[in-house]
């Protein structure tokens, strides 16, 4: 038996509980894995309050990394006893084993922990698609991040430096604007305290951002129409304030012929061989120093109603794990 977080309703985090599942055998393009350390991610959120509909009894959690117990037949790049990183569907990384099919579960290197594992793979096969897959973005660009000093954020601030790019961000206190700075952001604009969008065009010149990275959603989605040069790129990614209000597509030709798109993590990582070149990248990135995993916030999984209190609340900075 494994320990599984699950939902039987959609609402608050008090519809959360902890029930004891059998962890099962694997079958063809399967694995169990036993999990080490969990991840917890705003999509976690938007399952458990119905934003995102999931047929019920429904377990949670996107994300996680632990030893590989068996494997089904047909299963290749895996074996039992292998370290084992992944973001991937269906939900179910909130427990101590589970089986899942293995596609989209990756080898992980010696020298990155579990902890660090869980804590970046949801976030940062991420940070490659909005770099790597999404638009084109060189050296000398100029990109806006919102929520900077989160999981996303973080990683996203570090990859921009290695690579050249001047990344301006935003985050809701001076002490996350500091932090965003820290982790290699060029700019940092604190949020709450005037208005984002004029003060990059302050920074830029007057010229506006080649892209903007958006996750917050609603609140942050005019202003970031408005901080992009014309034929600028919106990555509207997540909707941590609320889902984006219907746009109007003659707005985006009057203010510069703007481009938009609203990408998924899963579409991404759906084929294979793609997931596991977006991983090594990822891995490559850790393991060269580029990129380091902040972990703000460490919950035990009896504890994960209080988690996802304080991810909510914007309480939170980095990644958030649970512990087994």
């Amino acid at each position: 038996m494994a320990r599984t977080v699950i939902i039987e309703e959609r609402g608050g985090p008090e519809v959360l509980k902890i029930a004891d599942r059998p962890a099962g055998d694997p079958g063809p393009g399967e694995i169990r894995i036993r999990h080490q350390a969990c991840g917890l991610n705003f999509i976690d959120v938007y399952q458990r309050s119905g934003l995102y509909r999931m047929q019920l009894p429904a377990a949670l959690g996107m994300e996680a990394a632990g030893v590989v117990e068996a494997v089904g037949e047909g299963v290749t790049h895996l074996r039992p006893g292998a370290r084992a990183a992944y973001a991937a569907q269906p939900p179910g990384a909130y427990s101590e084993a589970r089986v899942m099919p293995a596609a989209q579960v990756c080898p992980l290197p010696d020298g990155i922990s579990f902890e660090t594992a869980a804590g970046a793979m949801l976030k940062g096969l991420t940070v490659d698609y909005l770099f790597n897959r999404t638009t084109p973005i060189s050296r000398g660009d100029w990109v806006l991040l919102h929520a900077a000093a989160g999981g996303v954020g973080l990683i996203a601030c570090q990859w921009a430096r290695s690579e050249g790019i001047n990344l301006i961000a935003t985050a809701g206190s001076e002490e996350k604007c500091r932090l965003a700075l820290d982790h290699g952001a060029a700019h940092a604009i604190n949020y709450r305290t005037g208005d984002f969008a004029a003060r990059v065009r302050e920074i830029t010149g007057g010229r506006g951002v080649d892209v903007v990275m958006d996750s917050v959603g609603r609140d942050t989605f005019d202003g970031s129409i408005n901080s992009l040069r014309p034929l600028g790129m919106m990555i509207s990614f997540g909707n941590a304030s609320g889902p984006v209000p219907p746009v109007d597509l003659l707005t985006l030709a009057a203010k510069g012929s703007l481009k938009i798109t609203r990408p998924t993590l899963f579409t991404h990582i759906a084929d294979h061989a793609t997931c596991q070149q977006m991983a090594g990248r990822l891995f490559a990135k850790i393991l060269s120093g580029d990129v380091r995993i902040e972990i703000g916030q460490r919950f035990p999984l009896e504890r994960v109603a209080d988690a996802h209190r304080a991810l909510e609340a914007r309480e939170t900075t980095g990644s958030t794990i649970l512990t087994l």
